[in-house]
């Protein structure tokens, strides 16, 4: 017998299937990890097929060692997807199998066994005083872990009592659970009419696509609760995604109270031991509900009957690093396989969703009310420009400081919003206008004034803060642009007996910082809460009754043509944190653009009336969904390399539109916004294809990938890359 192996190395010069030969006795299935010999060299692989003939000389193969697990990582849907994957992103076996087996096996983080120790036979010797204390400590507890008993009483008592047979051993697994589970209750909550429509049309019509378009605290939850529940008395499994981790913990205890230990989650936030125990769980079938963030979506469920995407809109749905791929795509597929159904939720659509909810290709749900009847909070646009022509140089604006006061006063709750961390989004020199950068990418660094260093936001490489300038010797240097540590600062000034709480990456770094902070703010009146994104989505603040937006414009003027929609989607999530229980809410939305119509679409909630505007312009100008974007991000050290590359590839593909010109919308190429990162110089293709073409030019531009080779040059192809910078 033989079998195909892929060996777990990531190298382009070995990402190729392998065969080996095999003997009845080994008794090996398709998708085990095996150690097989490789080279001078013994390496662990996956065995992807099992087969009777092989087109290798027998003398010439070598045998699989061993098995090194008693289950297989791979099912027949896995390994499919995997197959899709590398044809549809252009990827490596390697990058691909990683994906789908956790890191942790890797590492050989074994699961965490006990040792219990308990009476299995009344003593017929005299004890010591010591074993008297020992076997009447054991009686009244049933039983106790070894280390518990070493730490009270003598080793060598114990180890006596079990030679003699009195006391026995046991080893018992110990589940290591990110998060303590919930009580346990029924889910007696009354749907609205809307929710009840939402969750009738998904079961009445799966499976299918569906998009649930609603508005911030319509309920979506609860929609989701309902349907996941009615999965599981069809005996199937669902999965829901969350953009952040920091969402996790809430939705987990929420699902668990009501599912109880029927849930699972994943996310990179876990230690190892957890992330291991709950894979296993999930691999063995004792778990039927996966919650977690993007790579959720590689969970080894079987027999899946849903999978949700809340906050379908989001962008962390996209890996942009190796390996790349979008997980709505991956979604699809997995429902394409089981006969499952999609959802996908957000109260601000990605435009592409939208549009083939128009087009009729998914299934439209509206739930256009707020849940507990509350209308949505009242949107202020304050002129920034005309708060400084006034006196007025205060971050914050006259009516944010009024509101401030007033939602402290009646001992409630307040969330800041600002996406950028750090003091200071740079220092400048006024006299020369010299600005530091790290030594490694070309950026400026970000002043943090807890640490008093200045950082880089891409490689985390730290420095000296300057006093004086090292070109011209000045010492005028000036803070730049703020961020969310300067705000918390001047929050405790303004307010000095107002707890502030600040959540950005900073803040969150450790494991549970997410649930600590979020915790206390919850549980802390009046109180004010400073963040970046990440508080924008999902979270339910019982008593926030003011959202304050310091500066609106941070994601408006970005060269990327999605700029205006991410900046109507954010504002609308973090206004939609405001008033969402029995409290009245309002947002303080602070720009400098005030009549510019993304806000004026925020102000009034209309999605709608955003999406026309921006599809049309999108339709006009030829951008996705009307067509498609393809990047080439070339990288290197050296720069003469990279651009060397970059003439080659481009050539090739300047000989292909050549061909047929009606394939290329546009094609152009240049260096990339961020010209080095992490000390690799950057040039980048980019090219927008006509739909109908798609397919057929994607693959010439793998060809080309493939077939160009560059001592210390790496090139990626990217479909509809979400940042292009």
């Amino acid at each position: 017998m033989y079998c195909e192996v892929i060996v777990d190395i990531l190298s382009s010069q070995v990402d190729k299937i392998f065969d080996y030969l095999i003997d009845d006795t080994q008794n090996l299935k398709v998708g085990q990890r095996v150690l097989v010999p490789f080279g001078n060299r013994f390496v662990e692989g996956y065995i992807l097929k099992i087969k009777n003939t092989s087109q290798m000389e027998t003398s010439k193969l070598k045998k699989v060692i061993k098995s090194l697990d008693d289950f297989s990582y791979f099912t027949e849907e896995s390994l499919s997807l995997m197959e899709y994957m590398i044809k549809a992103y252009n990827l490596r076996y390697g990058d691909c199998l990683r994906l789908f087996v956790p890191s942790v096996i890797r590492k050989n983080i074994k699961e965490k066994f006990i040792k219990y120790i308990k009476i299995i036979r009344e003593p017929d010797f005299k004890l010591n005083k010591t074993q008297e204390q020992i076997v009447l400590y054991l009686k009244q507890h049933k039983e106790e872990t070894l280390s518990t008993l070493n730490e009270k009483f003598s080793s060598s008592s114990i180890k006596t009592l079990i030679k003699k047979g009195i006391l026995g051993e046991e080893s018992k697994k110990e589940e290591r659970t990110p998060y303590s589970f919930c009580e346990q209750e029924k889910n007696n909550i009354v749907l609205t009419d809307e929710q009840q429509k939402a969750v009738s049309t998904i079961i009445d019509k799966s499976p299918n696509t569906f998009l649930l378009f609603g508005v911030t605290a319509s309920g979506k939850t609860e929609v989701y609760i309902n349907v996941i529940d009615d999965t599981l008395k069809r005996g199937k499994s669902a999965i829901l995604l969350v953009p952040e981790i920091g969402l996790t913990p809430q939705l987990f205890k929420r699902f668990t109270s009501i599912f109880g230990q029927n849930v699972a989650i994943i996310h990179s936030g876990l230690s190892d031991g957890e992330k291991l125990d709950q894979w296993l769980k999930i691999k063995r079938g004792e778990c039927k509900v996966v919650i977690g963030a993007r790579s959720a979506i590689f969970a080894p469920v079987e027999n899946l009957g849903l999978i949700i995407m809340d906050e379908e809109h989001d962008t962390s749905y996209y890996s942009q690093t190796n390996p790349r791929y979008y997980t709505k795509d991956i979604a699809k597929f997995r429902c394409n396989y089981y006969g499952a159904s999609l959802i996908l939720g957000s109260a601000t659509p990605s435009i592409e969703s939208f549009f083939e909810a128009k087009q009729g290709k998914t299934i439209l749900l509206e739930m256009k009310k707020r849940a507990v009847s509350k209308k949505l909070p009242e949107i202020h646009i304050v002129d920034m420009m005309s708060e400084i022509r006034n006196g007025n140089d205060s971050m914050f604006s006259r009516l944010l400081q009024m509101k401030l006061k007033e939602t402290i006063d009646k001992n409630e709750q307040a969330i800041l919003f600002i996406n950028r961390r750090g003091y200071s989004s740079f220092l400048r020199c006024m006299e020369c206008g010299y600005i530091p950068k790290c030594t490694d990418c070309d950026i400026s660094l970000v002043y943090h004034k807890e640490d008093n260093r200045l950082k880089c936001h891409y490689c985390g490489n730290r420095f000296k803060v300057i006093t004086k300038c090292p070109h011209c010797g000045s010492s005028h240097i000036r803070l730049g642009a703020i961020g969310t540590e300067q705000v918390e600062a001047k929050l405790k000034s303004l307010f000095p007996n107002v707890p502030v709480f600040r959540m950005d990456n900073d803040t969150t770094s450790t494991k549970n910082s997410h649930i600590n902070i979020i915790e206390k703010f919850n549980n802390t009146k009046p109180s004010i809460l400073v963040g970046t994104q990440m508080v924008s989505k999902g979270h339910n603040f019982n008593s926030v009754s003011l959202v304050g937006i310091i500066d609106a414009d941070l994601s408006l003027h970005y060269a990327d043509f999605r700029s205006t929609n991410r900046t109507f989607n954010l504002l609308t999530q973090v206004s939609g944190r405001a008033g969402r229980t029995s409290l009245e809410g309002e947002v303080v939305l602070q720009t400098y653009c005030p009549k510019h119509f993304a806000y004026q679409c925020v102000k009034n909630y209309s999605y709608e009336k955003f999406y026309e505007k921006e599809i049309n312009l999108r339709e006009v100008t030829h951008f996705p969904p009307f067509s498609k974007i393809v990047r080439v991000l070339v990288t290197s050290e050296d720069e003469e390399r990279a651009k060397e590359y970059l003439g080659n590839f481009y050539q090739k593909v300047c000989e292909l539109k050549c061909e047929n010109h009606k394939r290329f919308i546009y094609l152009g190429a240049m260096k990339s916004p961020l010209k080095r990162s992490k000390r690799q110089f950057r040039y980048q293709i980019l090219m927008r294809i006509e739909n109908e073409y798609f397919d057929e030019v994607i693959e010439k531009i793998f060809n080309i990938n493939n077939s160009l080779n560059q001592k210390n040059v790496t090139s990626f192809v990217e479909i509809d890359p979400q940042n292009l910078s």
